[in-house]
């Protein structure tokens, strides 16, 4: 049995050297891979890819994604702020968040991990980057969420103010800039 399989293992091998001889190779492929250019690379795997079957579209990367269908019967003209969530839906957005006072980095990591959890739990799924000392980056891969994450954060005692696409929506408790 070993021996048949040994056999069948050569004839294939040989087989295939036939197929690819030098001579059949292309001038770039047959340079050693360490002389290899950008350009050669990109000939390298572009023939890796030629038999791989094509991305489904949630798989894409978000450049490559279709653009969300949205019908504009379905959404109140009167909110833009509803058709600019239409918009961010499926696509990654950054929300900033700010918090009140002056609290050290240890403080601000506290209370923004509990904020992302009590999204999480929510089934609002962002990721937490703290950027200062009292300023988070809630990342959001479905960013028609940042709205519905807002309304959370600006409810929430030490929340100052939830900055989406540069419009500022200050904290339900935080001090009017003249008392500052």
């Amino acid at each position: 049995m070993n021996l048949l399989f040994v056999y069948i293992t050569c004839l294939i091998a040989t087989a295939s050297a036939k197929k690819f001889k030098d001579n059949e190779k292309p001038e770039w492929a047959k340079k050693d891979i360490r002389d290899f250019t950008e350009a050669d690379m990109e000939r390298l795997l572009e023939q890796w890819e030629e038999d791989d079957e094509p991305l489904e579209e949630d798989e894409l990367p978000e450049h490559l994604r279709p653009m969300p269908k949205i019908n504009l019967n379905e959404i109140n003209t009167d909110d833009p702020e509803s058709l600019l969530q239409a918009t961010k839906k499926g696509r990654t957005l950054m929300t900033f968040v700010q918090v009140a006072g002056h609290p050290s980095r240890d403080v601000t990591e506290e209370l923004t991990k509990l904020w992302q959890t009590s999204l999480w739990n929510s089934h609002i799924q962002a990721e937490r980057y703290l950027v200062d000392d009292n300023r988070a980056i809630f990342l959001f891969k479905d960013g028609s969420q940042a709205w519905q994450a807002k309304e959370y954060l600006i409810e929430q005692d030490k929340c100052e103010s939830v900055t989406i696409e540069s419009k500022v929506y200050p904290g339900k408790y935080s001090k009017p800039k003249e008392e500052l």
